[in-house]
Formats: structure tokens, C-alpha cells, sequence
């Protein structure tokens, strides 16, 4: 019996009983044999790219972060700085003085995915340790501290003057709740959602795992809002209003070529959110999923529905791009920025 219990607590079990933590490539199949689909219906592999005419391969792959963000009024994006790869720790340091830049800060990839180093930094000693690891340009972001993360997916049909909201996802990050008994090893390897970070947090909690958390004592022990982190993705789309959709309007025409994609931010609450008081942390194009899907219990077959679904409307956008002008790039093209992609995220 305990073996039998052991076998369903294991990280084989837990994922397969939950799609959400499927390997990217087993729950992408159906959608890339659609993708097949719609390339032959566009006559072009690489159709997507016209989604969004101003962000590079219309943001599915190998974009500047930077660059896009660069689009974003100044006022809806937090301070930031570009650091070409390879950069000394001193030199960073140096910018950072120079631009008044003071921790805590986020460091991230300016081409990357899926929380791929993406790091808080608190100390010259967490930069040092950074900028031995990356490999590529980097962004420094002002930590945004603001209490409600989310994800707003906005898509507009060229044709007409408004647009829509197809998505909203809220962030709970990654937490462990004491009860006066448990150490924290415990408790990351009592919890699902944890025990699968397991391999990541023992090292970076490698100095506290024995320490028992008093009862009700809550630690946030993931504070990147990414899915494959542990983030627990919660479906708001019940939170989808007109007055929501008239300040994603209001933002995104301000950002030039952009019709298709998701806004990841942060607000103090939804009031400031239908308000537009926020700050954009990163703007994904037609890459970019509606991560409602990922709250879990949510259906699989579902989740496909809907990813269909924003792929028809992708089609549809990029096609009447091309009708007026917009060339698709070629597949050698495509296969040529999507080769330096793997290559810098490897």
C-alpha cells in the first residue's frame, strides 16, 4: 500500500492526471497539425507573421522584448534598461547607478520563454551570479510590486475600429502556509504545484528547507507569475468588461502593428485594471496563448476549442494583411530567425 501510494504521489502521476503540466510539445500536437492546416489554406508556412505587422515574425518567435516594450507609452511600462551579452557584472552595476536603477529588480532574456531566467535580483552578489549564467542580451526591469498580475489577451479584426478581450488570467504565485510542525521541505514536497519545483527550489532554499514555518506563516516561494514556475493560473474571464475592452483599445492603437496578443502586467486591483492603470511587464504577440486555459481543472478539449479558435482569428488577421501589402516571409526566412531563436535559448 505505501508503495502504491508512492507510485500516485509521484511527479509521473501528478502530471499525468493533469494535463496543465503536460510537456509543451504533447499538448501543442493537435494545434501544430492545425497550424499544417491553416499554412496550406494561406499558402504559407509562416501566414502567422502578418498577425502583427510591426513586432518581428508577428512575436511567435525570436522578437526583441525590449524592442517591443519600446513601443508601450513610457508611462504603462516599468523603467528599464537593454544589456548587450557579453556584459561584466562591474558594467552592469555601473548602468544600473547611472540610471538610477535600485534593487530589488527583474532580471530576463531579451529573447526568451516560458520563464526562461527570469530572476529577481537583491544584491551586487545576485548580479554577479547572473551574469555568469546568461548568454544572451538581457533586460533590467524596476521590480513592479503592485499586488494583481494578470494576463489580458486583446485581438482586432484589421476591418473593424474596436476590439476584444478573448482572455483573462489571474496570477496566484507559488506559496507554502505554515502550521507550526512542518519544515519547509515538508511543505514543498506535501504540495503538488511545489513538489514539481522541487529540483529548483531546494537549491535556492538550500539554507532554510529545515526551518519550520509557525502556523498560518505563508511564504511566497515562486514570485515569477510563469505557469511552468508553479504559478496557479485562475480563469477571470467572468471579470471581461465593455469598459475593460474600451482600455485595451485605447492602449493598443498606440502601439503601432500590433492587433494580436497578450498583455502580462500588473495592477493594483481590477478597478485600476478596467481604468488602465497598470504596468505592462511584457507584450507577447501571435506566440502567445489565452492562459485562462491553465487553470486547472479546466478541460483539455476545451482548452483546444479555444486555442482553435485564436488561431482562426490570427488567420484571419494575417490574411487580410496580405491582401493589403503585407508579404509573408518566406520558410527559409522563418528558418533562419527561428534557428538563432533555439540557439540563444538553449
Amino acid at each position: 500500500m505505501r508503495l502504491f501510494r508512492s507510485i500516485l504521489n509521484s511527479n509521473f502521476f501528478i502530471r499525468l492526471k493533469s494535463w496543465e503540466y503536460w510537456p509543451f510539445e504533447i499538448f501543442q500536437f493537435p494545434v501544430m497539425l492545425y497550424w499544417l492546416w491553416l499554412s496550406a489554406k494561406a499558402r504559407s508556412f509562416m501566414f502567422f507573421a502578418a498577425s502583427n505587422p510591426g513586432i518581428p515574425m508577428g512575436g511567435m518567435f525570436g522578437e526583441s522584448k525590449y524592442d517591443i516594450l519600446l513601443k508601450i507609452p513610457a508611462h504603462l511600462r516599468p523603467n528599464m534598461l537593454l544589456m548587450k551579452s557579453p556584459v561584466s557584472p562591474e558594467q552592469v552595476l555601473r548602468q544600473l547607478e547611472q540610471n538610477g536603477l535600485k534593487f530589488p529588480l527583474v532580471f530576463k532574456p531579451d529573447v526568451g520563454e516560458r520563464g526562461f531566467m527570469v530572476e529577481r535580483i537583491f544584491s551586487a552578489d545576485d548580479v554577479k551570479a547572473y551574469c555568469k549564467k546568461i548568454k544572451v542580451d538581457f533586460i533590467i526591469q524596476e521590480l513592479v510590486d503592485l499586488p494583481v498580475e494578470c494576463g489580458v489577451f486583446y485581438i482586432r479584426i484589421p476591418t473593424e475600429t474596436t476590439g476584444r478581450i478573448t482572455s483573462l488570467n489571474l496570477k496566484e504565485m507559488l506559496t507554502v502556509t505554515g502550521d507550526g510542525r512542518r519544515t519547509l521541505r515538508d511543505l514543498i514536497l506535501d504540495n503538488d504545484r511545489s513538489k514539481l519545483q522541487w529540483e529548483r527550489l531546494r537549491v535556492k532554499y538550500q539554507d532554510n528547507l529545515e526551518t519550520i514555518l509557525a502556523p498560518g506563516e505563508t511564504w511566497e516561494i515562486n514570485s515569477i507569475g510563469n505557469h511552468c514556475l508553479g504559478t496557479k493560473f485562475i480563469n477571470g474571464v467572468h471579470h471581461i468588461t465593455p469598459e475593460l475592452e474600451r482600455s485595451f483599445d485605447n492602449i493598443s492603437k498606440q502601439i503601432d502593428g500590433f492587433y494580436f496578443g497578450r498583455f502580462d502586467l500588473r495592477c493594483e486591483n481590477l478597478e485600476a485594471l478596467y481604468q488602465g492603470r497598470i504596468k505592462i511587464l511584457e507584450l507577447n504577440g501571435c506566440g502567445a496563448e489565452p492562459a485562462h486555459i491553465y487553470e486547472p481543472g479546466f478541460s483539455l478539449i476545451e482548452a483546444w476549442r479555444t486555442i482553435f479558435r485564436h488561431w482562426d482569428e490570427m488567420y484571419n488577421i494575417s490574411v487580410h494583411h496580405a491582401k493589403h501589402g503585407i508579404k509573408y516571409p518566406s520558410l527559409r526566412e522563418g528558418l533562419a530567425v527561428y534557428r538563432k531563436y533555439k540557439a540563444a535559448v538553449a
